[in-house]
């Protein structure tokens, strides 16, 4: 009686700690709005905003994303240099956390969504 008893507490608790460690780990989406006010890494999809230009200064990347929703938009700086594919973007992630002091969003990574060259073959699936 006493094994099986340790066994399931042994059990809670791996599963307790799994569930917590997962959580932590998750990055949500979220609105640029959500983006401004949250003090945690996050994740902010949107499109180029096309009244600015990207450019490279130094080994930081910037430009200026734009929510599809609501058309808010925010300076993204990115360390690193512009990725490839960068402007055939449909959609652009950006993962990191926003700035309050310099009004920008400084992210870690890009994920450069691009309208996929095989959509024409699958009958536009």
């Amino acid at each position: 009686m006493n094994r099986s008893i340790l066994l399931a507490v042994l059990i809670g608790l791996f599963v307790a700690y799994a569930g917590l460690t997962l959580s932590e780990s998750v990055t949500p989406y979220v609105s640029i709005a959500e983006a401004e006010s949250s003090r945690s890494t996050v994740q902010v999809k949107g499109l180029l905003d096309e009244r600015s230009t990207p450019e490279q200064v130094n080994d930081e990347f910037r430009f200026v994303l734009k929510d599809e929703g609501d058309g808010r938009t925010m300076p993204v700086r990115y360390a690193g240099v512009k990725p490839d594919r960068f402007d055939e973007a449909y959609h652009i992630v950006a993962i990191g956390k926003y700035d309050g002091a310099d009004g920008s969003f400084h992210a870690d990574k890009l994920l450069i969504k691009c309208p996929s060259k095989y959509e024409n073959q699958r009958g536009g699936v």
